[in-house]
């Protein structure tokens, strides 16, 4: 009589074990068992059991799990990890990691990863449909707003599926965190205080024990031009700059009104490939939003920068409105100080509303989002993309469904406190998303196309082009285990299905995108997979890592100015740029958010690390194995370059990457 001796494991984390009763059944190709109730007491780690059959079942396929509450008793909800069987055929292993809350029937299939075509079993194919029918009902989407990507249907956090909820640790120390800095703002009166700031070293005096050595360096040189320049590279947002070889027409600089050092003139200097461009025409023609009862200003800025023969980024002219025009001047770094220091002030300020609603929160957790919805509606667990990305996934539709929620709803904090808020920021996202190609999202055409190729001490560029291609060896060496040639690509329905929504549901079925509404080729896949992992980890860290450090500094990164720009020089002084900065409440809640949004959790999971095993194969696992070797082989020498910088960068140091957009 044939016997499969198994070992059922409960995951590892809080309140994952159950005390209701446990049924496991297994079925393969030529039949099935009966059903086997599994020892009390599921809060332990391991359970050993036994199931027998009275004959062969074949090919182990899947096997089934229910649980079921005592009498009178509630459900108890449980998490198990995976089955192990030790069969007549060998070991067979079944990955789990989901959440059992009710008492239906739930099927998981054996490890190995199979492609659709090749399910020819009739067990396997019904399961497969099986599985993504509920899939399709239980992850919907839903339009939040016209013009931007889509997201998931739900009305609140605990309608999402449980398996990609918050666990209990990342949700009590993300409130804790929240709540922690609104106490502490709230003691001292700041919180609610409508008035302006009445010194700069006042503004010094918030979140000071939360300081870190970065957001130090940024107060003590946040006017000097050298910060200034260097944050275009590798501050939070280095998506804007690009190289410029013809000045714009409305950008109408002159030799005669920059000093350059070295003596060359503009167009020798543009011709070298030392003259840069950042243009904030996103911004153009927006209301600005209302804080406190009083408008406030958003400018569409040009700023013009030069390489230095020290190789240093230094501005050189800004112009803060897209027009020229005599009350529209062009400022340089040789008006006076608080001229210049306010058109810089303006310019950090239309960068904060582009970084945030744009570089962070669209192109890195909207996309995510997609990414993830349309993985879980079309991928099965047996599929080899499900995967190789289910991780990518982990925490991303509850932290955006949260963002949604906190920071861009009628009541949330971009409404409340910043420039972008109420109909400008609907504007700015829909333009944004409009504009984005499949070729911005991957790093190594996003640089060239931006012509920054040899841009001295670009970290972000060097470190963000050395994990894409890490990443694309990883991914070339899991698929090309499965996918043996172009044809197999174009016949996996499900692959296809994959991509085709994220076509249509993030790049709103836009042509110009570029965004392939199909895969043909292995290479492409590769590719395209590639950037789906690095937008979710590597691209998310580069945006999101140093709010803090750059933000915490308002003046560095003013969430909104309460003043119109300046028409004409030599008007400025330290007065009316106080009287420009953003209130006490607007400053110190800007500061919270960003404090709350660069706090890394304790279950945080690098980038390259794999604690729940969906692969059982020994190709997918050595190419795990390699792939965490790289990134260490990666973190090392960013460690070591970064001892030699006045600044270090460490946003993308694979230790501190987290595997998906998880905050």
């Amino acid at each position: 009589m044939p016997e499969y001796k198994g070992v059922l494991t409960t995951e590892d984390r809080l309140w994952a074990g159950s005390y209701d009763h446990i049924s496991i059944k297994v079925l393969g190709t030529d039949g099935e068992s009966q059903w086997k109730t599994l020892p009390y007491f599921l809060s332990y780690p391991e359970t050993d059991f036994e199931v027998e059959v009275d004959r062969s079942i074949g090919k182990l396929v899947l096997i089934e799990l229910k649980k079921s509450s005592g009498i009178l008793l509630p459900q108890d909800s449980w998490f198990p990890a995976k089955v192990e069987l030790k069969s007549p055929e060998g070991e067979i292993y079944f990955p789990i990691h989901r959440w059992i809350t009710d008492d239906e029937v739930h099927a998981f299939r054996e490890a190995t990863a199979c492609l659709v075509f090749d399910d020819t079993h009739p067990v396997g194919i019904q399961s497969r449909t099986e599985e993504l029918k509920l899939r399709k009902k239980q992850y919907c989407w839903s339009i939040y707003a016209e013009g931007i990507p889509h997201c998931i249907k739900i009305d609140n956090v605990h309608a999402l599926p449980d398996e990609v909820r918050f666990s209990f640790t990342k949700e009590m120390e993300f409130r804790c965190t929240a709540l922690q800095g609104l106490i502490e703002l709230k003691l001292n009166g700041q919180a609610d205080c409508k008035e302006k700031w009445t010194s700069i070293d006042a503004i010094g005096k918030v979140f000071r024990h939360k300081q870190t050595a970065l957001s130090e360096y940024v107060q003590q040189n946040w006017m000097k031009d050298s910060l200034f320049g260097y944050q275009f590279l590798n501050g939070v947002n280095p998506m804007v700059i690009r190289r410029c070889s013809v000045l714009p027409e409305n950008f109408p600089v002159t030799d005669q009104m920059v000093f350059l050092q070295g003596g060359k003139s503009l167009a020798e200097e543009m011709q070298s490939g030392n003259i840069f461009l950042c243009d904030y025409k996103l911004l153009d023609g927006l209301k600005a939003n209302m804080v406190n009862g009083k408008q406030q200003y958003l400018m569409a800025p040009l700023v013009l920068l030069h390489k230095t023969p020290e190789d240093q980024l230094m501005p050189i002219a800004i112009q803060l409105k897209q027009e020229p025009s005599e009350d529209n001047p062009i400022f340089f770094p040789t008006d006076s100080e608080y001229d210049w220091l306010l058109a810089k002030m303006f310019v950090r300020s239309a960068d904060f509303q582009d970084h945030q609603l744009n570089s962070h929160f669209l192109r890195t957790h909207l996309l995510a989002e997609v990414f993830s919805v349309s993985i879980l509606r079309n991928l099965p667990m047996v599929h080899p993309l499900y995967k190789l990305l289910v991780p990518n996934t982990r925490y991303t539709l509850q932290i955006n469904f949260l963002a949604r929620e906190l920071l861009i709803s009628d009541s949330g904090f971009f409404n409340k406190f910043t420039a972008s808020g109420g109909q400008a920021m609907q504007m700015i996202l829909q333009r944004a998303n409009s504009s984005i190609t499949y070729t911005s999202l991957c790093v190594r055409d996003d640089i060239k196309e931006r012509g920054l190729e040899s841009v001295p001490h670009f970290y972000y560029r060097d470190d963000g082009i050395n994990l894409w291609d890490i990443i694309n060896r990883f991914v070339q060496g899991v698929l090309g285990h499965y996918y043996k040639d172009d044809s197999d690509v174009q016949r996996d329905t499900e692959l296809q299905t994959w991509v085709l929504n994220i076509f249509k549901h993030g790049f709103l079925s836009r042509l110009e995108s570029g965004m392939p509404q199909r895969l043909n080729t292995v290479a492409e896949l590769v590719k395209f997979v590639t950037m789906v992992i690095f937008t979710g980890s590597a691209q998310h860290a580069a945006v999101n890592s140093g709010q803090f450090d750059y933000g915490s500094w308002m003046p560095n990164t003013p969430t909104t100015l309460q003043r119109p720009p300046p028409t004409t020089k030599g008007a400025a002084d330290e007065s009316s740029l106080l009287e420009t900065l953003p209130d006490v409440n607007a400053t110190v809640h800007g500061m919270a958010v960003m404090y709350l949004l660069s706090k890394q959790s304790s279950d945080f999971v690098p980038l390259g690390h794999y604690p729940e095993q969906y692969f059982s194969e020994i190709v997918p696992r050595q190419q795990m194995h390699l792939f965490k070797g790289e990134l260490g082989l990666l973190g090392s020498k960013i460690e070591a370059r970064n001892l030699g910088l006045k600044i270090p960068y460490s946003f993308l140091d694979p230790a501190l990457l987290e595997n998906s957009v998880a905050i």
